[in-house]
């Protein structure tokens, strides 16, 4: 243990040490390359290993849709709550984790960097230790309230006991990725991912539906194969923050837990969770509203909002080299050249975004038929693409820059911007539904709150909510 008082017991963007030690060539080139380049060379394999992580899902949802409409609705209803856990962990906490060490290694800290990732571990045990036994305990309630029932019911307990009883693994493999991506550093953690997938991919099915001496297990074949990925994976990106090559080393001896390290990632991450619970308690609330319509309502609603899931690894693919650069510059000094960064990630996330959500309201077959072909849910999932798809855009304008915000260390506005998304979804879509009756008006309520979203936060970074208080 240390025991003179460290640099990390002053308030940690307040200070530097007196000796900086060199800055590493990631560091500086986050803080002097040409803006869009570094931020599409950054992104590239951030977006792959977001593609890959969403083809996993995908694959998964595949082929339990192959048992039963039943097996389909239950993992339907089980998935807000794993994409609760994945947003948290990679996205909101995680975003926390890489803004720290970002403004860490910005201001010269390098000591206080490393042990933010010791830190950041500490963190994802403790949170996914309580998800685990919140959810081993409360799921059943959880899901019949979401409308499960029956076959139903019983397939998402299946699967939710089984991947939430390793949610520690999950919550530990993003933390450390995330440790990696604040170095600038997002070509580690894609590697790590795309190989986990050669693993998960083609093991999901035989555990499934079985294949010479492995069982058939249904189901739960698809939540063992996804624990195992994350186990392996965490064993692979602890072992390479281990080695001293990076620009961040992971410490396991020699270093005192201290608060303000903590209050460093939590002043952000325990924010941005705030928002990720609303976004996914949105999708909850309003699975619970269609589920008043059935089984295969359900299974349509829950297959099409699954696009929008997935619009956000797609943007994080984006938000993570924008957390380091913005956070990097911001820990430097650079707040124009870190606001720049913010417009530009989220003009290209802007574009992709609305790509997607147009082709989708265009062709909402091509997608839903990948999953099933029963005409109740084929007409749910069609319902819900052809409303709310050309709000995608807006959706992936106000998440980019969440995603800046979190680098910023300012999250006042994104959080209030989720909770006007928040009342407008499931307040609007709870009135209209008692109004009209009719399921595609909880839909078009949806649509008006991710407009809402997007346009909130950009007008909250064009006027000026990131300049530094005088």
């Amino acid at each position: 243990m240390l025991e003179k008082t460290p640099v990390s017991e002053r308030t940690p963007d307040a200070l530097a040490p007196a000796a900086k030690p060199a800055m590493h060539p990631r560091t500086r080139a986050l803080l002097e390359a040409p803006i869009l380049p570094t931020l599409l060379r950054l992104a590239a394999p951030n977006v792959l290993v977001m593609l890959v992580q969403a083809a996993i899902g995908l694959v998964e949802t595949y082929f339990v849709g192959k048992l039963g409409t039943e097996a389909l609705a239950g993992v339907s209803l089980v998935f807000p709550a794993v994409m609760l856990m994945q947003m948290m962990s990679a996205g909101a906490m995680g975003g926390g984790i890489s803004s720290a060490i970002a403004r860490a290694l910005g201001g010269g800290r390098r000591e206080d960097a490393d042990a933010l990732a010791l830190h950041a571990l500490v963190i994802a045990v403790g949170f996914g230790a309580t998800f685990t036994v919140a959810m081993l305990l409360g799921g059943r309630a959880l899901y019949s309230a979401l409308g499960g029932e029956g076959a139903t019911l019983d397939a998402a307990m299946t699967y939710s006991n089984i991947v939430f009883a390793g949610m520690v693994l999950l919550w530990i493999f993003n933390s450390l990725a995330n440790v990696i991506r604040g170095s600038g550093n997002m070509a580690t953690p894609a590697l790590v991912t795309c190989v986990g997938a050669l693993f998960v991919i083609p093991v999901s099915p035989v555990l499934i539906f079985g294949w010479g001496p492995v069982p058939r297990l249904g189901v739960a074949g698809g939540g063992v194969a996804v624990v195992a990925y994350y186990l392996v994976g965490s064993i692979v990106l602890a072992a390479y923050l281990r080695r001293a090559r990076g620009a961040v080393r992971l410490p396991l001896a020699g270093v005192a837990l201290r608060w303000p390290l903590f209050r460093d990632i939590l002043r952000v991450g325990a924010v941005a969770a705030i928002v990720t619970v609303g976004t996914n308690m949105t999708v909850a609330i309003t699975t619970g509203l269609v589920g008043s319509f059935g089984a295969a309502a359900i299974a349509g609603y829950g297959t099409g909002s699954r696009l929008e899931y997935l619009l956000v690894p797609l943007v994080f693919g984006f938000g993570g080299p924008l957390v380091a650069m913005v956070g990097t510059n911001i820990g430097a000094g650079r707040f124009d050249r870190a606001l720049r960064a913010a417009w530009i990630g989220a003009a290209i996330a802007t574009v992709f975004t609305e790509a997607i959500g147009l082709a989708a309201a265009a062709f909402p077959l091509a997608w839903l038929t990948l999953f099933g072909s029963e005409p109740a849910m084929l007409d749910a999932g069609a319902r819900y693409l052809r409303i709310v798809g050309p709000a995608y855009g807006l959706f992936g304008l106000g998440m980019a820059l969440y995603f800046a915000s979190q680098g910023a260390g300012r999250l006042l506005w994104p959080l209030g911007a989720a909770f006007v998304r928040f009342v407008i979804a499931t307040g609007g879509g709870y009135l209209a539904l008692r109004l009209t009756g009719d399921m595609s008006t909880v839909f078009v309520a949806l649509s008006v709150a991710l407009v809402a979203f997007g346009l909130i936060n950009a007008a909250a970074v064009a006027g000026g909510t990131w300049k530094p208080r005088t």
